[in-house]
């Protein structure tokens, strides 16, 4: 991938890097000189995977640090302090009986949730659309690749990628990101119903239209044992959500709350939440980017706050 060039204060982003959108028909980015767009194909630069994943490492890094999450970072050695982000990935080692004599076929998962590993991390993928999946070298891996462009801008986070911003601006653009780490931003935590901060479940108002007594139905009609169906529901869907299967909780929104890792997504623009980042705002779950549009006006020629 082509990599990032500073000049001054303002990034200039390599060129001939291909289109993921065109597929071709795009002779390769040609950086606007001040929108964050390809001239060559209008199409914006997440399109055009111009970032490592060591890049996107790094901004995760730097947007963790300084904010609860930071166990999720290390330190870069020789980097004047900088931090990157430690991603969970997952090799999974599948045998393959087909054959005469058995081989093993080897998947990557690009991200998988923190902490998690195994039969639970597993568990987790398969309640994620195939197509989302970020198993390595398929359209699953890009899209992750494409929402952490989209959604955490690296602009909303360094005020040095920001154009020309005059002293004062530069210094309310800090403050601004460090009041967002401190009120709002969080990484969704994966585990069983009723498990999520180590059992930390608040106490919840029971449904008075429900008697605690009778299992609840199942759309079929059919009685569900409770073990089954459990006292807990999906946040977003409402559906009942079963005592095995993993869910995502976010806590800044208290544990008495969880999601399927499908619904766990912006209330905005309902993508799923990149990587489990979360903006906690009006009780609700928001993007990075539309978290800080909900605060600040969003240039719709630079795409900056």
């Amino acid at each position: 991938p082509a990599l990032l060039q500073m000049s001054g204060s303002q990034p200039q982003l390599g060129r001939g890097a291909p289109c993921l959108r065109c597929r071709g028909l795009c002779t390769g980015f040609e950086p606007h000189s001040w929108r964050k767009i390809c001239k060559s194909c209008k199409c914006s630069q997440e399109e055009h995977g111009l970032s490592s994943e060591l890049d996107d490492d790094r901004k995760i890094g730097r947007l963790l640090s300084g904010s609860g999450h930071a166990s999720l970072t290390a330190r870069i050695k020789g980097g004047d302090g900088a931090r990157i982000y430690k991603r969970n990935r997952m090799i999974v080692t599948n045998p393959n009986i087909s054959g005469k004599d058995p081989t093993f076929d080897t998947v990557t998962y690009e991200w998988a949730p923190p902490g998690l590993t195994g039969l639970r991390a597993m568990q987790y993928m398969e309640q994620v659309p195939r197509e989302l999946q970020p198993v390595a070298g398929t359209e699953g891996a890009l899209h992750r690749r494409r929402r952490l462009a989209r959604q955490l801008p690296l602009h909303d986070q360094d005020p040095a990628q920001c154009r020309g911003l005059a002293e004062g601006e530069h210094r309310l653009m800090e403050e601004f990101v460090k009041k967002y780490k401190a009120e709002a931003l969080g990484v969704g935590e994966v585990a069983l119903p009723g498990q999520g901060g180590g059992g930390k479940e608040e106490e919840k108002p029971q449904d008075k239209s429900i008697d605690p007594g009778r299992a609840p139905e199942s759309p079929n009609g059919a009685l569900e044992s409770t073990a089954t169906a459990g006292n807990y529901r999906c946040d977003t869907c409402q559906q009942a959500v079963p005592g095995d299967c993993p869910v995502v909780y976010a806590a800044r929104a208290g544990y008495s709350r969880q999601w399927h890792p499908a619904c766990f997504v912006c209330c905005r623009c309902a993508e799923p939440l990149v990587d489990l980042i979360y903006f906690w705002k009006s009780g609700a779950a928001w993007c990075g980017r539309h978290y800080c549009e909900s605060l600040r006006p969003r240039c719709a020629g630079c795409d900056e706050v």
